[in-house]
């Protein structure tokens, strides 16, 4: 029983939790409580024995680990997938502790958790920190299962966090566009980079609906005919390695094919014949691009010269080191086309990396593909991509004085669209097609746990519709760009315009 013991002029209580050993009656930071009189100590030693009998008792010393300290044992005894532990690490280091480390589990209140909130979202994408709030509020539950806490700060309670009857925490819509959307994305992204890759990657991506992963991941042994097969994803840590794992939430799937489109990633891997990375030995569909293949390539490139003069890189090659086998005519055209773009022989083809790196694609190629405009990037300001006004639509200027030699800028296709943003758009075309949800789900990896989707399956007839569906889409953008110009710099889509050109020229009988 619970008992009053004096200690000079206060009293603290005592009771017993095994024999020969006693406990005193604390506080929640684990100090004693000093009582005024006897007759309080001992009525609070008494409920301090019952709670301990009952179980309730919890040692007040475990809530006074530090958040950092837990932060750090917390993170060592997760075992994720490398991407996720990327992320929660980031979360951690740069948001969390900053304004949590030295403080007590225990002495973190909901007051705390909202102002950090407050401060963040101040400088911070809501979604951005909601995700961190998310991975707070994981922390601090596993906090509680360890019996460290009792109450979560971090939980968000029912109707909060609203106003106007609108979330604060309501994201920008997010951007997408049509079939023509990509089709002219893709001939941009190829513009940019001076070659056909980036043309079959957009292109891909927007008619499959595959994440950045999986399309960077995409190896030549998963490609077959009428299908893609998603088995491998390359996921970049900050370090910049790029890590080789299996699909986000293991979304292994096959991914049906349209004939045209599995002919265009035929005729890719043929024409580029891949070769095994020397970071992974793995062949791959796609390759990435050297440093100068960026925006902040200071100069015009072999491919610009033969697209300005509407003549194969041979040629220009032929031009530049056997012009003997060049008509004169010809060469005229590529001298001149020289001179228009300022290039520079150096002789030397710079090597393409193994893989692309997502920053650089999207900040270099598919954001100005999109815009139109180049990003700020010290000391430079954001500015129009400079164009060459022929052949249309418009080939980008490069080097000193880039922007004094243009004659037209790009107008937007869908400014804020992101890679990413082409998988919404493959999921909203299937859904304009009327496509059935368990073939879209499928299609995109997801899962739907729900009663009646365990009753629906796909069928035949649903893939066929599908097939056909976007089949037309892309024939009814190939129309629409043929209508704007029979011919356009990237070769690839050269040939698929002529092609369609010639398809629809009406026989005679």
């Amino acid at each position: 029983m619970g008992f009053a013991e004096k200690r000079g002029n206060y009293w603290r209580g005592r009771y017993k939790v095994a024999p020969g050993k006693h406990n005193t009656v604390v506080d929640e930071n684990g100090k004693a409580i000093r009582f005024a009189t006897k007759g309080e100590a001992q009525r609070a030693a008494a409920e301090a024995e019952n709670k301990y009998r009952r179980g309730d008792w919890r040692d007040p010393a475990l809530g006074q680990e530090t958040f950092g300290e837990y932060a750090n044992r917390w993170y060592e005894a997760q075992d994720l997938a490398a991407s996720t532990m990327q992320n929660y690490k980031r979360h951690i280091e740069e948001h969390l502790l900053p304004e949590f480390e030295d403080k007590a589990l225990a002495g973190i209140l909901r007051t705390d958790v909202e102002l950090w909130e407050k401060k963040e979202k101040a400088l911070y994408a809501a979604s951005s920190v909601k995700t961190w709030r998310s991975t707070l509020h994981l922390i601090f539950e596993d906090a509680i299962d360890e019996g460290l806490i009792t109450s979560n700060p971090a939980a968000r309670r029912r109707g909060r966090g609203k106003r106007a009857g609108r979330s604060r925490d309501r994201g920008p819509e997010k951007v997408v566009t049509d079939a023509l959307g990509i089709l002219l994305t893709a001939e941009r992204a190829a513009l940019l980079s001076g070659r056909d890759d980036e043309f079959v990657a957009v292109v891909l991506k927007g008619y499959t609906g595959m994440r950045w992963g999986e399309i960077v991941g995409l190896e030549t042994a998963f490609v077959r005919p009428g299908a893609v097969r998603v088995e491998w994803q390359l996921y970049e840590l900050d370090t910049g390695e790029l890590v080789r794992c299996p699909p986000k939430d293991d979304s292994y799937r096959t991914i049906d094919s349209m004939d045209w489109l599995s002919a265009l990633v035929a005729n890719h891997i043929a024409r580029t014949k891949p070769k095994p990375c020397p970071c992974h030995g793995k062949t791959y569909v796609f390759r990435g691009q050297g440093a100068a293949r960026t925006g902040g390539h200071q100069g015009a490139k072999l491919v610009d010269v033969a697209r300005r003069a509407s003549v194969s890189t041979g040629t220009v090659s032929n031009v530049l080191n056997h012009p003997e086998r060049v008509t004169e005519a010809t060469r005229e055209k590529v001298e001149q086309a020289i001179a228009d773009l300022r290039f520079v022989w150096g002789g030397v083809v710079p090597e393409h990396a193994a893989h692309w790196r997502r920053n650089g694609f999207a900040t270099w190629l598919f954001t100005p593909a999109v815009s139109g405009w180049y990003p700020k990037k010290a000391p430079q300001e954001p500015r129009p991509v400079p164009l060459l006004g022929e052949p249309w639509p418009g080939v980008p200027a490069r080097g000193r004085g880039a922007s004094d030699r243009a004659d037209a800028c790009w107008l937007p296709i869908a400014k804020g669209l992101t890679p990413h943003g082409l998988r919404h758009t493959h999921r909203t075309i299937m859904e304009d097609l009327g496509t059935e949800k368990v073939l879209m789900d499928e299609r995109m990896g997801h899962i739907d746990g729900s009663v009646s989707a365990r009753y629906a399956h796909v069928t035949p007839g649903m893939r066929k519709r599908l097939m056909l569906g976007l089949t037309e889409q892309w024939e009814t953008a190939l129309d629409a760009r043929l209508a704007m110009s029979a011919t356009s710099p990237v070769r690839v889509l050269s040939d698929l315009l002529r092609a369609r050109g010639v398809s629809r020229v009406p026989v005679k009988s």
